[in-house]
């Protein structure tokens, strides 16, 4: 039985604030800095989503990408791409929209909607030198 990980990476744009509404502006602007401007700000996301499994004997994936693919475009992208986080994505309500809670929010999303095979990590990048991964737990 051989067992592999495959990742699948897809990109999305959103806007947010950084921007806890149990604090003052003051202490929010000393935790978040520019992030907590009330106009918000924009980021170019990747996405990494990792799955693990055995690999099928006959046709040789650990699971078809492009059904993951699928399942990013709808349970993640179509409501991420293009928006607001804090205002437009009902399964981030009352969430600071930190790339760390954005992971484990996307993580929620997906566990247990995989189909043939284990979600592994889901890895965010926020920007080319800041990301996070989640591994569950």
């Amino acid at each position: 039985m051989a067992i592999a990980r495959v990742t699948r990476r897809v990109h999305f744009c959103a806007g947010h604030r950084l921007h806890n509404p149990a604090f003052a502006d003051e202490r929010n602007r000393e935790i978040y800095g520019a992030c907590s401007n009330p106009n918000g700000h924009g980021h170019n996301y990747d996405l990494e989503v990792t799955v693990e499994g055995e690999i099928d004997p006959q046709i040789g994936y650990v699971m078809d990408l492009r059904e993951l693919k699928n399942l990013l475009e709808d349970e993640v992208l179509a409501d991420l791409d293009h928006a607001n986080l804090n205002v437009d994505v009902p399964w981030l309500a009352d969430v600071v929209p930190t790339t760390e809670n954005l992971a484990v929010a996307i993580w929620n999303r997906l566990d247990g909607k995989i189909v043939g095979a284990s979600l592994a990590s889901v890895r965010l990048w926020e920007t080319e030198r800041n990301s996070v991964e989640y591994r569950g737990g």
